[in-house]
Parts: C-alpha cells; sequence; structure tokens
C-alpha cells in the first residue's frame, strides 16, 4: 500500500513533466495538489515522504483534524470545497490557499477574519465556465465585479482562478474551457494574478496545455474515494 502510493504520486508527476514538455511551457511551472479530502492522515504522511508538500482539502472539520495531526510537517494546506459562511473563521486561519471564493459575502468575511499576524489569505476565484446550473461558481460575466473587489481587500491576495469544467471526452473538448478561463483571467486588470487551478486525473495534459498552474489530483494519487 505505503509503495503502491508513493508509486503512483512519481507517476502523477511524470505525466505532469510530460504535460509541461508536450505544451512546450517551462519545466516545474505546474504545481501538483494532492487531494486528500476523505483520506487518512497516514496516507498524506506517505506523499509527504514521498515529496509532497501541498495538500488540498474539502471538509473543514476533517481537514482540521489532521492538520493536528500533521502539525510537525512543513505542508501548505489548501482548502478546495464549499465554504460555508458559518466556517469563514476557521478557513481564514488554517489554510494558505482557499481556491472555491465565489461570492463577495464569503470574500468580505475571509478578508475581516483573517488574523492580522498571518500573511495574506491566498485566493483564487471558482468561475462556472461550464455555465452548470448545478454548480458552484461566479458566471464568467460577473467576474470583473467580482475580482476587482476583492483585490482591494487588505488580508486577501487574489492569485487566479479556480474551475471544474463539465466533464468531456477528446482532448481538444477538454481544452475548450480551460481555454476560455485563461483568456477571462488574461483580461481581469489585477497584477497579483499568476495562478489557475484547473485539471483534474482524468484531463490534467489539456490543463496544462491551456495553462494551469496548479493541477489537483486525488484519485490518481490515492485512488477511489470510498
Amino acid at each position: 500500500m505505503n509503495a503502491n502510493l508513493a508509486e503512483r504520486l512519481h507517476a502523477v508527476e511524470q505525466r505532469l513533466r510530460s504535460a509541461e514538455r508536450a505544451a512546450g511551457r517551462e519545466a516545474g511551472c505546474v504545481r501538483l495538489l494532492a487531494v486528500s479530502k476523505t483520506k487518512p492522515a497516514e496516507q498524506m504522511m506517505i506523499g509527504y515522504h514521498a515529496g509532497q508538500r501541498h495538500f488540498g482539502e474539502s471538509y473543514l472539520q476533517e481537514a482540521l483534524v489532521k492538520q493536528q495531526q500533521l502539525a510537525h510537517f512543513n505542508i501548505t494546506w489548501h482548502f478546495i470545497g464549499p465554504i460555508q459562511s458559518n466556517k469563514t473563521r476557521s478557513i481564514a486561519n488554517h489554510f494558505s490557499w482557499v481556491h472555491s471564493v465565489d461570492r463577495l459575502k464569503v470574500a468580505r468575511r475571509l478578508d475581516e477574519q483573517r488574523s492580522p499576524d498571518k500573511a495574506p489569505l491566498n485566493i483564487c476565484l471558482q468561475v462556472n465556465v461550464s455555465g452548470e446550473k448545478s454548480k458552484a461558481g461566479v458566471a464568467l460575466d460577473e467576474l470583473p465585479d467580482l475580482a476587482a473587489a476583492i483585490s482591494e481587500m487588505p488580508r486577501l491576495r487574489l492569485r487566479g482562478l479556480m474551475a471544474i469544467p463539465a466533464p468531456s471526452t477528446g482532448f481538444e473538448a477538454q481544452r475548450a474551457p480551460f481555454r476560455a478561463l485563461h483568456t477571462a483571467m488574461e483580461r481581469l486588470p489585477c497584477a497579483t494574478l499568476d495562478t489557475l487551478s484547473i485539471g483534474m486525473s482524468n484531463d490534467l495534459e489539456a490543463a496544462i496545455a491551456e495553462g494551469a498552474t496548479i493541477v489537483r489530483i486525488g484519485t490518481a494519487i490515492f485512488g477511489s474515494r470510498d
């Protein structure tokens, strides 16, 4: 089990490097975010000892327990799940990154509740790039106003955009929504934007071809979720 997880992590890293080369991008320009939600701290430790440092969590209470268990490890914690208003204080102060901000109310709470002795919280705006009614995320036409408001918040640092497009098959079909997101980010007048959090186990190559700087990988590293 331990060896298999480390081997899967290495295989994903090789996929990333191959995709970077295929896209003509600089080696190492894409960060691997290991999505460890629902997986125990023991499995995260295996990944850590294999070299992984950035981990993504979606469920606050589960994440807080694991943060206590792994407090002596130099882990960078990313929150990637839906954000409930009554949980913003804990999210603001227990994570370095939040990828799933899609409402001004939530952003304001994160800004107000982030401890002033901490570095600004790195924020990605979640965009509903496929226009799915059932999916979270700000609409593309509402993105500029939200980005402008957040860029003025002193305890937040707007880093970029995140999206989970509707599933599709075929490389070019997968690339299309990622390209639209990249174009949308380039049009935002914010100097701190440098991050596209796009791509998962089934479409990371397409995401990297369209400028991903963070890919969020769970199943290909930890196996299927229970």
